[in-house]
């Protein structure tokens, strides 16, 4: 077991409520019509956002320790997007809270639909398989939730290897008297068989639409567990003849052999809810013949383009690819986007948006910079208010554990960070001599591990981001060592070119100096743009590697606000 992790684990316990063991809650008597009723099993002492009762709910969890977690995986037809990635980011940054933080292992499984109208539709534009397209675009999708360090569900279940049990899913059904097959060979779901039951994610579902004209429904608003085949596209034999099977049961019948018959969490986005989520719980109720199979529905707000009332979707064409962003902004940047806002709020994105959340990691590291060349005896500061700082830490704590049990909030976690880091800057202001005071490195030391660790928790490495990994060269040296020696053969010429002359009729600097002094501070400014950033502190100077796209970035946005 990690430290860091017994350290961040150790804050929380005294947070958690007292857990309870007691019998599953997917019981039909238990939770009638479309009131969701409190489940029984382990509190866990968090509260979590529930889409069923469209409110915040304690979060209980059916097994000690244990969360079971099913979500809504990509249709491989086309290349993933970023609103697709802000939803993944948000749903992996919640379940590494949840185990990192809360110690609840979280077992994670996730559906590909690699068979689907879409797909269908791709292959006869390029001319190839169906089971070309989605291989290829499956494939790229899980080397896009790699590159945004998304930690891979425990197991993928692609549809195409699970028709078997959507047929043995959707004969329980039919046997269970809620759903019909057709003189074509289409199965239907009878909506009118749950009565009020169907609805849990609207206020009213509307009885108002005219049926279709060609439909062999008995009631409009039933939908398609499984369809006929067409010509000349994939099929499989079923009971009712070749065909493949419909949207919404691939979900119901793969969490269901995953998890059988009670599952703790499905997430997905909020375009998903309905009619999609809808249609899986009543699927999935009819089956078990339960009241409530899934006790969590999370849902994570949509990704607009800034100046826009449309989500980011392929449908609407305004999409960026995850592979176009990442050749802008880092992983780390994405994160701390996502974390800048409630998981399931909706949020903007603009490059005005990405500067703030670059802009907030650039705070953080800057202060894990000075706060580590502080206890080095590299930054000399005047004396330190020791308790005020170990204070505030403890409150920080407090705040980020209370943040986080409240419905995940990150926006509030990251918040209370950087008040932490206003205070901790307060304290490091370098003067130009040490007066020889007491110093305080333990408590800088505390407070860098435990900002560390607390990013490492939302899937943010300071220790190992891009910079670091781009800190190697082709020749296998490291330029962190270059670094260190330039700077400080560069701080050894300043202090020369800093010497003031001794005597009362030669006061300030030596004027033969001043152009050793001034290639200095060239020095400093050509390097910045590079990736290299020297600071000046009082006599001594520090450095850290930094992007270099982001050093013209910040340095331009400087001479704006400068002008």
């Amino acid at each position: 077991m990690w430290t860091r992790k017994k350290v961040l684990s150790g804050a929380v316990r005294a947070a958690q409520s007292v857990k309870s063991r007691a019998q599953a809650s997917c019981d039909v008597s238990r939770a009638p019509g479309k009131t969701w009723v409190t489940p029984s099993g382990f509190n866990t002492g968090l509260k979590a956002f529930n889409s069923l009762s469209k409110q915040k709910e304690p979060f209980i969890v059916a097994r000690e320790g244990v969360a079971t977690w099913y979500s809504c995986g990509p249709t491989v037809y086309d290349h993933a997007h970023l609103g697709h990635a802000c939803s993944y980011v948000r749903f992996d940054i919640l379940q590494r809270i949840l185990s990192r933080l809360f110690g609840i292992s979280v077992i994670h499984a996730m559906v590909i639909t690699d068979i689907d109208d879409k797909i269908i539709r791709r292959s006869r534009e390029e001319n190839v398989s169906t089971t070309t397209i989605a291989t290829m675009y499956e494939e790229e999708f899980k080397r896009d939730m790699l590159s945004l360090k998304v930690i891979p569900p425990a197991v993928y279940l692609r549809v195409t290897e699970n028709v078997h049990h959507i047929v043995a899913f959707i004969e329980g059904i039919i046997n269970n008297g809620h759903a019909y097959a057709t003189e074509e060979g289409d199965v239907y779901f009878d909506i009118q068989s749950i009565g009020h039951r169907y609805g849990k994610f609207v206020e009213a579902v509307e009885d108002s639409q005219l049926e279709p004209v060609k439909s062999n429904k008995r009631y409009w608003r039933d939908f398609a567990l499984w369809k006929q085949s067409k010509p000349q596209e994939p099929y499989w034999d079923s009971p009712w003849g070749r065909g493949r099977p419909g949207w919404h049961i691939e979900c119901s019948t793969i969490a269901s052999s995953v998890f059988g018959r009670q599952l703790d969490v499905h997430s997905g986005g909020i375009d998903l809810a309905f009619p999609h989520h809808e249609n899986e719980v009543a699927q999935s109720e009819a089956y078990h013949q339960c009241g409530q199979w899934a006790n969590y529905f999370l849902h994570s707000g949509h990704l607009h383009l800034k100046g826009s009332a449309e989500k980011m979707s392929k449908s609407l064409k305004n999409v960026i690819s995850i592979k176009d962003f990442l050749q802008s902004y880092s992983a780390n940047e994405f994160r701390m986007f996502c974390l800048l806002t409630r998981y399931r709020s909706a949020v903007d994105y603009s490059d005005g948006s990405m500067l703030e959340a670059r802009t907030s990691l650039r705070t953080i590291s800057t202060f894990t910079h000075d706060a580590t060349a502080y206890m080095k005896g590299q930054l000399q500061c005047l004396p330190v208010q020791e308790a005020f700082l170990w204070e505030r830490l403890a409150e920080t704590k407090a705040a980020v554990v209370k943040a986080l049990a409240d419905d995940f909030d990150t926006s509030r976690a990251v918040g209370a960070v950087i008040v932490l880091i206003y205070h901790g800057n307060c304290q490091l202001q370098p003067v130009a001599k040490s007066e020889g005071g007491t110093r305080s490195p333990a408590v800088f030391g505390a407070m860098v591990s435990y900002i560390r660790d607390l990013l490492d928790v939302f899937g943010i490495d300071l220790l190992h981001s891009k910079v670091k990994e781009a800190a190697v060269d082709s020749s296998g040296g490291r330029l962190e060592a270059v670094a260190e020696q330039l700077t400080h053969f560069r701080s050894e010429v300043r202090a020369f070119a800093l010497t003031h002359q001794e005597g009362p009729n030669k006061p300030g600097l030596f004027p033969e100096r001043l152009p050793l002094l001034k290639a200095c501070d060239n020095l400093r400014n050509e390097l910045a743009p590079l990736g290299v950033l020297i600071k000046d502190r009082g006599a001594s100077s520090t450095w850290e590697l930094t992007q270099s796209k982001l050093s013209h970035r910040v340095h331009d946005e400087d001479q704006e606000k400068s002008s």
